[in-house]
């Protein structure tokens, strides 16, 4: 095995076209708040070796346009789209309360139990970005990458870096819109080591 450092900057999605609600798999574009948020969350000292997406407009777009501009390769994985919120999506939370608070309490409780009406479940949710997770640290190892997604998404990578239950893993992280976080992946001999380095911060990645 050869040892390796391998850093990865997570970047949620901007604001989408009608503002905040239960989109999941909604394919909406991002707004212009949403651009200027994901513009405003890249700075100039800001250098990766790959650009990974989801293949949703709200990342896709925003991924294409960066990886252009610096000139670095841009890899789009179907894993990594949003978990389905199946009746909830294109609605609020106000409005999902007033209709099925208890279901979207209990969700909200644990998720792992207690899917959305027609959504999809948590567990087969975790296994395909868990999947993606491990794919790209062995493909890209040794690289600095930007993963461009969504909140759920971010909360599994997270979820499994830190060794967090998945009954907790929607509820133990907050993911703003254009939060950035940061996850170091160290490989030796020893075995594979993931560290969250920062979540819901706006800083260069240090060469």
């Amino acid at each position: 095995m050869v040892d390796s450092t391998t850093v990865f900057d997570l970047l949620r999605h901007g604001e989408p076209e009608g503002g905040p609600m239960y989109r999941g798999s909604k394919d909406d574009p991002l707004s212009d708040t949403g651009w200027a948020q994901m513009r405003g969350a890249i700075t100039g000292a800001d250098r990766w070796d790959a650009v990974l997406t989801s293949p949703m407009l709200r990342c896709a777009h925003f991924a294409r346009e960066l990886a252009n501009r610096l000139q670095t390769p841009l890899h789009t994985d179907e894993r990594l789209r949003e978990i389905s919120f199946g009746e909830w999506e294109g609605r609020t939370a106000d409005e999902v309360m007033a209709s099925d608070g208890e279901k979207l309490s209990q969700f909200w409780a644990n998720p792992v139990t207690n899917t959305p009406p027609g959504g999809e479940r948590v567990t087969d949710f975790n296994e395909r970005v868990v999947e993606c997770w491990h794919h790209w640290q062995q493909a890209l190892a040794g690289q600095n990458i930007l993963i461009v997604c969504h909140g759920g998404v971010i909360r599994m990578i997270v979820a499994d870096a830190m060794n967090i239950p998945l009954e907790h893993a929607f509820s133990g992280l907050t993911t703003p819109y254009a939060c950035r976080s940061r996850i170091q992946v160290n490989t030796s001999v020893h075995g594979r080591f993931q560290s969250l380095v920062a979540h819901g911060v706006f800083t260069a990645l240090n060469p």
